[in-house]
This record gives C-alpha cells, sequence and structure tokens, in this order.
C-alpha cells in the first residue's frame, strides 16, 4: 500500500509512534509541509520510506515572500522531497486572497517544472468556482506531471485533467456511503492514474470518521477503489503502487 498524502507534522508524539509502528505495512509514505514553519520538521520525518512534499498552502499563500521563495528553492532539491506542494486554490477557508493563491500557485508550479517534480493540487470552494479556476488554469499551463489530492470529482476538473494527463488521488471520502458520485467518477478514470492517500490526520475513511486518520488507513479507501473498480485488493494495491512510483520516482 502507498499513501500518497499525509501531514505526519500534525500528529502528536503517541500518534507518531503508532504511525511508525505500522510503516511495514506501507511500501511508500508521503508526508507534506504546507508552510515555511513545517519545511525542517517535514524534512527530519522523511525516512526510509517516508518521502517529502514541500510547498505553500493555497491558505498560507500571503506568507509568500523573496525570502520564502528562496527557502523554497534551497529546501525543495533536498533528496527525500518527491514533490512540490499542495498548493492550489481555496475559496472555503480564504476567498480573499485569490490574487496571492495564483501567485503562490505559478511560483510553485514553475519551480516543479524546474526540478522535475510533480505538482500536488488542493482545491477546495462552497460553489465549485475554485474547481472551475483551477481547471482553467491546468488547461492554460499544462504542468508534466500534476496530482489533484482528495479529488472530490468535479466534473471541470476532470476534464482538465484528464486534458492534462493528471494523477487523480482518492482519500476517504471514497468510501462514504452518500458519495456514489465520486465513486462512479473512479470508474471512469484511466487505472494508470489512480493513487489512493489518507490526508491524515485529516479525511479519515470509514469506520474512522469523526477520529484522527493514520496513513495505514489507507487500506479502507484502497479496499472501496478495489472494489469499485472490480479488482482484488491486492490487484488494486499493486496498481496503485506502481502508479504512485511512477509519478514519485522513489524505488
Amino acid at each position: 500500500m502507498t499513501d500518497t498524502h499525509a501531514h505526519l507534522d500534525f500528529l502528536e508524539p503517541e500518534e507518531l509512534l503508532e504511525v511508525k509502528a505500522h510503516l511495514h505495512e506501507l511500501k511508500a509514505v508521503l508526508t507534506l509541509g504546507v508552510d515555511p514553519s513545517r519545511w525542517e520538521r517535514t524534512l527530519r520525518l522523511a525516512q526510509g520510506n517516508v518521502h517529502a512534499a514541500l510547498g505553500l498552502h493555497p491558505t498560507s499563500a500571503h506568507l509568500l515572500s523573496p525570502e520564502v521563495e528562496e527557502a523554497l528553492r534551497h529546501y525543495a532539491r533536498e533528496e527525500m522531497v518527491r514533490a512540490l506542494g499542495e498548493t492550489g486554490l481555496d475559496y472555503y477557508w480564504t476567498p480573499d486572497t485569490k490574487p496571492a493563491q495564483l501567485k503562490a500557485l505559478d511560483f510553485q508550479a514553475a519551480l516543479a517544472e524546474e526540478l522535475g517534480l510533480p505538482l500536488i493540487l488542493h482545491v477546495r470552494s462552497k460553489d465549485g468556482k475554485a474547481e472551475e479556476d483551477l481547471a482553467a488554469w491546468l488547461r492554460l499551463h499544462r504542468p508534466r506531471k500534476v496530482v489533484l489530492h482528495a479529488y472530490g470529482g468535479h466534473p471541470a476538473l476532470e476534464e482538465a485533467g484528464l486534458a492534462v494527463g493528471a494523477y487523480f488521488s482518492f482519500a476517504g471520502p471514497l468510501t462514504y456511503k452518500r458519495n456514489e458520485a465520486l465513486r462512479e467518477a473512479a470508474r471512469r478514470l484511466p487505472r494508470e492514474r489512480l493513487l489512493v492517500e489518507t490526508d491524515t490526520p485529516f479525511l479519515p475513511p470509514e469506520p474512522f470518521r469523526g477520529k484522527r486518520n493514520r496513513p495505514h488507513y489507507v487500506r479502507y479507501t484502497l479496499e472501496r477503489l478495489a472494489e469499485v473498480l472490480g479488482l482484488s485488493f491486492l490487484e488494486a494495491e499493486a496498481l496503485t503502487d506502481a502508479n504512485a512510483r511512477v509519478c514519485f520516482g522513489w524505488p
């Protein structure tokens, strides 16, 4: 199993101990540091089969400065860094900072291209406007390798993602009873573009809703994806492990 999106730096010490006890169950985990105050800790957590991604979350886009740009350029060259992000557009929490979000997105996209790293995208809004804007951005900029993190099934984003060859990463909501439309989206998408993630400690799958997530809980999302695709668990595991390896370039 591979967890392609976690935030291990958000975990309490006792939670980290639990995570480390289960790391042997996973081929790889990608932990993301999403603002400058978290980058060094994220790099320290990236050991063994835990890899790192660094970036500026759209809700922190206002922190972008020449100094922050230089720091990200520096840290992104570390050996265990496998992606840039998460970046993107968030009109749910910070609708008034769209210009800053786009500037941060453009910078991180350019840096990802420069370093040959995948770009991990976050998107959230109440009315679908952020999804539509991100879809338009994707069509305009066409990044070489991009991951739609915690993919939610928005039609415009699906169409744009397919047009640019994006990876679609499914988190705990794939398992929620009312999310049949999201499961239908998973059935439609190219199998070689499917990933699974936890977004630890957020977005826990059934049966852990209301609790804090863990990387090894990706098993429950993977089980549901296997069911959706008509595959055995081992087939879905091999598929998503291979997709993650191609996307992020780890052994």
